[in-house]
């Protein structure tokens, strides 16, 4: 079936973003205590709230402050990128104006909420670019959960087979292909593990290789 439109993660895709989330949650959990290290950061990107809650409580116990440490988390992020700016993933504007150059529906399927994504986005000049964008609450239930690609796709007004999807996480890879999407990795901070390579259109060695996938 002929691909007539791409549905994209944010962070850590589009925007070199996916580092400083992980990097703050495991600051922001050691500051009230936890000692959270990379891999458990890692295990909750682009992860439901309710799951992620679970989870970070299946590693530290019960009496996890999920909310305290998110929202140190936030604190120490916006901090940062108020000193210090975000940058955009190396290839990304030349492969969204391609995208709009050559007619595909473009939708953003982030967990990051539409505010904070409108803001990132127009700081890079990039949010001109999406027709779409779909974010975790906008839907009953976050990655892994297929919905907010189903949605995406409904908004593009295309079937799920019909469109590439753009992840970096093993719950994003998870929530693309369970909706039927064809899903293309872009690593970020971790190579394709063996439990989701089957679910894999393609893995792209960056954002402009896309360009190549798209023409096969």
């Amino acid at each position: 079936m002929k691909i007539k439109g791409v549905i994209s993660d944010m962070d850590g895709v589009i925007l070199d973003t996916e580092k400083l989330y992980v990097r703050f949650w495991c600051e922001a959990a050691n500051f009230y205590g936890y000692p959270m290290e990379r891999s458990h950061a890692l295990s909750i990107r682009s992860m439901a709230r309710p799951l992620a809650i679970e989870r970070l409580k299946s590693y530290f116990g019960e009496d996890f402050d999920y909310y305290a440490v998110h929202s140190k988390r936030i604190e120490l992020m916006d901090k940062y990128i108020e000193e210090n700016g975000i940058e955009a993933k190396p290839g990304a504007e030349l492969l969204l104006a391609y995208l709009k150059e050559n007619g595909y529906r473009v939708a953003l399927a982030t967990a990051t909420g539409y505010e904070r994504t409108k803001e990132y986005l127009e700081r890079l000049g990039l949010f001109k670019y999406f027709d779409e964008i779909v974010c975790a609450a906008m839907v009953e239930c976050g990655k892994p959960a297929p919905d907010i690609y189903l949605y995406a796709a409904e908004k593009l007004g295309l079937r799920p087979q019909e469109c590439l999807a753009l992840e970096d996480s093993q719950n994003g890879i998870k929530s693309a292909s369970s909706a039927g999407c064809k899903t293309v990795m872009v690593p970020d901070l971790d190579e394709p593990a063996d439990e989701i390579k089957p679910l894999l259109y393609d893995v792209a060695d960056g954002l402009e290789s896309v360009i190549e996938i798209l023409n096969k």
